[in-house]
């Protein structure tokens, strides 16, 4: 098949974007040797950092790799009639065009999930391995992905049926009705998700009665900030890595405290950190995301009802003969440098957002234990203490961890 400009764009986005990201790589793997800032040497000592530090470059070398594979494979891919001969195969079965882009994206699922397996395996089973984190059993990772591909087929499959039926059914409209669909999903996911998701993976159990409770209950009530859920998860069947996080609106939100994070941090830094996550919500933070969140789906989802009915996307990504979901790959690999940078602002909020939550819990608790506990959090992790100001202003959702603690001791 001849291959028309819309398929050249994709190559010269795939490449740029490829080459970009590992400009950045790069540039952050150079500051691997730099020296511990002085805010953190009382935490971290010279054996201590080389280890963070070749942990670093451990996997800096294999994001070289398994991001070249990937690069590779997805241009072989484009080049030889991949979609194509993926597409032959589906209309070989069916003509319907629900089923059709259930079993193709469905046969899309197994290729990635088989490819990218050993990936995965590596990371958790070797690398994670070697430097202590990994705490997840051969029957547990595997379990997990079989989870995965379930939830993803069901639910996945399940709103890709009424996006097309929406499309079916109203035309160029199906973008305000699948709007309606998507925004009905992440809302219900905001509230719901921890009680209906998450104990699919992991159990959650009461926070028991105790000082800890009493503190977190003490610190709640004297901002106003009512809370009767507070659960431990058991993240360290899995990882030694450490985590908290608030979730849901009303009656359904809650405190979730990873059990690794019990053991790593003291109550006073526990509960600085939980004002942490506090400031959060206070600050409408979560509402703002949620809504952004909403508003940048409503764009996307109109931006393709302007595109979906062109052949000319299907023929982007080497299928001769027009569908829903050949236009629908072709318009996500093409609409990529406009999710980027989407990205990049969502991230720059976010960043400012941490400071805000980092100030809100200064005033209202202390500075200081959560000074302590992002140290701790950060020696645990193995963070990286001094990445490139260009990576991140690219990747980095949250501030560095010097950035954090001088703004906590302004």
């Amino acid at each position: 098949m001849e291959k028309t400009t819309l398929f050249y764009t994709i190559i010269f986005i795939l490449v740029i974007q490829y080459l970009v990201h590992q400009v950045l790589e790069h540039l952050n793997a150079k500051r691997f040797t730099s020296n511990v800032p002085s805010e953190l040497s009382d935490v971290f000592d010279d054996v201590e950092y080389q280890k963070s530090q070749k942990y670093k470059r451990t996997n800096y070398r294999f994001g070289l790799f398994s991001d070249g594979f990937s690069l590779i494979l997805t241009l072989c891919f484009l080049f030889f009639g991949g979609f194509e001969w993926i597409d032959t195969i589906t209309r070989s079965i069916t003509d319907k065009t629900i089923p059709m882009a259930l079993i193709f994206f469905g046969f899309m699922l197994l290729g990635s999930s088989i490819l990218g397996t050993p990936f995965s395996y590596y990371q958790t089973f070797v690398i994670e391995e070697k430097y202590g984190f990994n705490k997840t059993t051969k029957k547990l990772f595997f379990l997990d992905k079989i989870k995965g591909w379930v939830l993803s087929i069901v639910f996945g499959g399940g709103v890709l049926s009424l996006f097309i039926l929406f499309y079916q059914w109203t035309g160029a409209d199906f973008w305000i009705y699948t709007w309606i669909l998507v925004g009905s999903i992440i809302l219900f996911m905001n509230l719901f998700y921890s009680r209906l998701i998450v104990p699919l993976f992991n159990k959650q159990t009461p926070l028991t009665d105790g000082s800890l409770k009493s503190a977190i209950e003490n610190y709640s009530k004297k901002v106003g900030f009512e809370l009767k859920n507070i659960f431990v998860i058991d993240g360290s069947k899995r990882s030694t890595k450490a985590n908290a996080y608030f979730s849901g609106f009303g009656k359904e939100k809650r405190i979730t405290l990873f059990d690794t994070l019990i053991n790593d941090l003291s109550e006073e830094e526990i509960v600085a950190v939980l004002a942490h996550e506090v400031g959060h919500y206070k600050r409408k933070h979560i509402i703002f995301n949620l809504l952004v969140s909403l508003g940048l789906t409503g764009f996307t989802l109109f931006i393709l009802s302007l595109f979906i009915n062109s052949p000319e996307i299907s023929l982007a990504i080497g299928v001769s003969t027009p569908s829903f979901h050949a236009g629908l790959v072709g318009f996500v690999l093409l609409y990529s440098p406009i999710s980027e940078v989407t990205g990049l602002a969502m991230n720059y909020l976010s960043r400012k957002f941490e400071f805000q939550a980092d100030d809100y819990a200064k005033k209202t608790f202390d500075a200081t234990p959560l000074v302590t506990s992002l140290k701790k959090l950060s020696k645990n992790n193995l963070s990286n203490l001094t990445p490139h100001p260009a990576y991140v202003f690219v990747h980095y959702s949250h501030p560095p961890l010097v950035e954090r603690i001088r703004n906590l001791k302004a």
